[in-house]
């Protein structure tokens, strides 16, 4: 029953799967995708028709199989109707559009800079995805919330700012609906985060231990993306792009390009011993330098993975800890920062976090208002 729960999953994020022939008294091509009006999965077939002999019904199907794979890996869905809603329309193409009406409205230049930054920043998350949508059609509220959680998790926005996005997705959605690109606005059910104090919060001693011992037992390779995020405070997408040949047990660093990094400049951050002695248990660098670091199942792997399975792996284990939702998998950085700034100062911190001030650094230090330093019960001073 589990397996099928996943492979279920699976399909449902790829979208469709791959088209079979099958043969009898009729012989066709079928094969799964997934409707976006009703969320499940749909078969489509293909009826072989008119073909008497047996090599050329294979050699048409073969085919035919090709060409749906094709059309299916470029973003075609059979189930979406494109004469009403232009659903094959490329992405990038509408988006050239919306920047062109917004050059055209007459608005402020600072506002006009506003929105092709916004542009830029959304351009710049689907490049991240390891199955990046082609067409219009699939801006959907899926894809409208994994980019709002990758601006709040990946990015560290601030809850206003994600739902200042939010706001600027929603106007978009309706340049795109108005010109019948769309057929309903997918921000329409997207939540509004209150704009309250820090949701998340830093990790104690106790809870740090806890969760080593945790995944220690069930699961070190996530173990290994954990110590990471606390001890090198690399953000959860630049983990994902990370190869084997990027670390160097000699040095005991890890190399970020600039290529993926949020600054998008090439940095070095150290490693411990600690972190060193997990990967030579875990025999990830006897891996090719090619492999991604952390592929599916934060295992090495020659194909780059998602970097959403680090928040998913997160809150499983969160579930099995019975912690509650304000502890989050960038928690870690919030308490590897804390950590380090206590123990080496605060520029330490800053430099390991690649941060370009100390103000940014002192952002991720949490302060809690019932917590007194012991020190001050003691402190005497010269009054």
């Amino acid at each position: 029953m589990l397996y099928q729960a996943r492979t279920k999953t699976t399909v449902q994020l790829i979208g469709f799967t791959y088209p079979k022939l099958h043969t009898g008294k009729n012989w066709y091509v079928d094969f799964y995708a997934l409707d976006p009006a009703s969320g499940e999965m749909r078969r489509k077939k293909f009826m072989l028709d008119g073909l008497t002999k047996v090599a050329e019904k294979r050699r048409r199907a073969a085919e035919v199989i090709e060409q749906i794979m094709r059309q299916l890996r470029e973003g075609w869905n059979p189930w979406v109707n494109t004469q009403e809603s232009r659903g094959f329309t490329p992405l990038q193409e509408c988006l050239d559009r919306y920047l062109e009406y917004i050059d055209k409205k007459g608005d402020r230049y600072k506002t006009r800079m506003r929105y092709h930054s916004s542009v830029n920043i959304l351009r710049e998350f689907m490049a991240t995805l390891v199955v990046q949508p082609k067409y219009v059609y699939q801006f959907d509220q899926s894809l409208i919330i994994d980019f709002l959680d990758w601006l709040l998790l990946d990015r560290d926005a601030s809850a206003r700012t994600r739902n200042n996005y939010r706001s600027w997705l929603y106007g978009l959605s309706e340049f795109l609906k108005k010109r019948k690109y769309i057929t309903v606005n997918p921000v329409e059910d997207v939540e509004i985060l209150k704009e309250s104090a820090k949701f998340r919060k830093d990790l104690s001693k106790e809870k740090l231990a806890t969760m080593r011992r945790h995944l220690l037992e069930t699961d070190p390779h996530f173990l290994l993306a954990c110590e990471l995020e606390y001890y090198t405070f690399i953000r959860p997408n630049e983990l994902s792009h990370l190869r084997v040949k990027d670390v160097s047990i000699k040095d005991q660093t890890i190399f970020v390009s600039g290529d993926f990094s949020k600054n998008h400049k090439d940095g070095y951050v150290g490693i411990n011993r600690r972190i060193c002695r997990l990967m030579i248990d875990l025999k990830v660098l006897e891996q090719p330098g090619e492999f991604y670091l952390f592929g599916k199942g934060f295992i090495p792997r020659k194909d780059r993975y998602n970097a959403d399975q680090f928040n998913r792996r997160w809150k499983k284990m969160r579930e099995e800890l019975g912690w509650e939702d304000c502890y989050q998998f960038y928690s870690l950085k919030d308490s590897g920062i804390r950590d380090l700034a206590n123990d080496a100062g605060i520029v330490v911190a800053r430099d390991q976090a690649r941060h370009s001030d100390v103000a940014t650094t002192n952002k991720y230090i949490q302060v809690h208002p019932k917590d007194v330093h012991e020190v001050t019960k003691t402190y005497e001073g010269e009054l």
